[in-house]
């Protein structure tokens, strides 16, 4: 996509996005509540036309091609439109059936689905007694009727506890494993950390951001060792440290934090020069950079605490 932009009125609630998303990897698209990540979402899935700039989707465009766009996609919206009177079983042939699969083999395609997403048990129940996590993995197997090119998932996990986030995950990493392309928008950093190849972070419109997670990290600093060291040590502790990697603010006045390049291989001499020195110390952990991290030096802001829910918040499903 190039330029891509959705005006509502005087509200330009996508600015100028340019993304390019590699077939067959998974494309984490990262940002709190109303940053634009959904806007985009229906964009490029046909559902809003662009005010502004281009996009194209499994080669297609996504304005003067939108039937073929469709039909080489499968889209999973934050907002599940199920049917709470069907069964799930009747759910899935329905949506093979609008798919244009003949009666046979939409019924095979939902039996297949069902067992994928571990639906069987509750195939014939009406979706209206279906816990929040199910209906996500039928929302997730009724995209994928048709088997997708590219496969659009808005925010899946939202409000869902972590065993079921972590059901999803999996299915997700399957598909892509098995050649699908997938665009993933959430606003959790450990999803996106675990899942994609890939990440843009999205705030008020515009990209702030773009890279895999690791190089990311990466441009915010190297990791850190944070020792937690015995009272009346800490000046002599730092002289030590600072001979080895840059210091850094402490915390506390019983904690040393030192950066160092080489991560875990570093941890040795500092705890070897430290001995040497007659420095005790009482707790040490290496500390990665985190997204998170990234976030608030793009933003100015930690997303999590924006996004107004954690995991261990969420419902249960």
């Amino acid at each position: 996509m190039q330029g891509l932009q959705r005006a509502f009125d005087d509200v330009l609630a996508v600015q100028g996005v340019d993304l390019t998303v590699e077939e067959g990897e998974i494309y984490g698209f990262l940002g709190p509540n109303g940053a634009g990540k959904t806007t985009t979402v229906r964009m490029l899935t046909t559902l809003l036309l662009p005010t502004g700039g281009q996009a194209r989707v499994a080669g297609h465009d996504v304005v003067s091609e939108a039937r073929a766009v469709r039909s080489s996609i499968g889209v999973a919206l934050q907002e599940a439109a199920l049917d709470p009177l069907m069964t799930g079983r009747e759910l899935i042939r329905l949506q093979a059936t609008l798919q244009g699969l003949p009666s046979a083999e939409g019924r095979r395609r939902a039996d297949d689905l069902l067992e994928r997403v571990d639906l069987v048990a509750a195939a014939d129940r009406r979706v209206g007694g279906y816990s929040g996590g199910m209906k996500r993995r039928l929302d997730l197997a009724a995209a994928l009727v048709h088997e997708p090119r590219v496969l659009f998932l808005d925010e899946p996990t939202t409000g869902l506890d972590p065993v079921s986030r972590k059901t999803i995950w999996e299915e997700v990493q399957t598909l892509n494993d098995e050649g699908t392309t997938v665009f993933l928008t959430t606003q959790y950093l450990e999803e996106a950390d675990q899942l994609a190849d890939n990440v843009a972070i999205i705030d008020s419109g515009r990209i702030v951001a773009e890279g895999t997670p690791e190089s990311l990290k990466a441009e915010i600093g190297h990791p850190h060792i944070q020792l937690q060291i015995a009272a009346g040590s800490i000046a002599a502790a730092e002289e030590v440290c600072a001979r080895i990697g840059q210091l850094l603010p402490p915390k506390d006045g019983k904690t040393v934090l030192v950066e160092v390049e080489n991560g875990a291989a570093d941890i040795p001499p500092v705890v070897r020069a430290l001995d040497e020195a007659g420095i005790a110390v009482e707790a040490l952990e290496l500390v990665r950079p985190t997204l998170d991290d990234v976030f608030v030096a793009k933003t100015g802001y930690h997303l999590e605490e924006e996004s107004g829910e954690s995991a261990a918040e969420a419902v249960e499903a």
